[in-house]
């Protein structure tokens, strides 16, 4: 089987896995990490929203053979040890999680966003395809405006 290597949360990891296998699956099956989510295999739902070499991607339509070389960040790498990122302080803060499923992907896509627009506007922040079933999106909006301020 051939071996991938890439780096995951700032640490060089090798997987044995097939060139065709999606990321999530080896993200989640191999190595452990559990954050990403399965919603629908296609990118739709954006639940296994993580981040490649910093730009927002869906590890459910990637190949691992694609990654080789590469940054893959999911949620578990986006605090800095013990201290949150700020998308994560506000996401509490503002007590968005309900039943919590598709969180870990809106944080990711979250921090993406404010990457590229540090002081978005609701309707920058309505563009998030993002799928939540519980409908916390006011809450959402909430939070990434207020780790807007914090990261300013």
């Amino acid at each position: 089987m051939p071996s991938h290597t890439f780096v995951l949360n700032g640490q060089p990891v090798t997987v044995e896995a097939p060139d065709d296998m999606p990321l999530l699956w080896v993200l989640r099956d191999k190595l452990g990490v559990t954050g990403p989510k399965y919603g629908c295999g296609v990118g739709v739902c954006r639940a296994c929203t993580s981040h490649l070499d910093g730009a927002e991607f869906q590890p459910c339509t990637v190949a691992v053979k694609d990654c080789a070389g590469r940054q893959v960040t999911t949620i578990e790498g986006l605090a800095d040890g013990d201290t949150l990122h700020p998308v994560q302080e506000a996401w509490l803060a503002c007590d968005v999680a309900q039943c919590g499923f598709c969180q870990p992907g809106q944080i990711m896509t979250a921090v993406a966003l404010l990457r590229r627009n540090p002081a978005p506007t609701d309707a920058d922040i309505d563009q998030i395809q993002n799928i939540c079933r519980c409908g916390t999106y006011p809450r959402i909006r909430e939070a990434i405006k207020q780790a807007a301020t914090r990261t300013a």
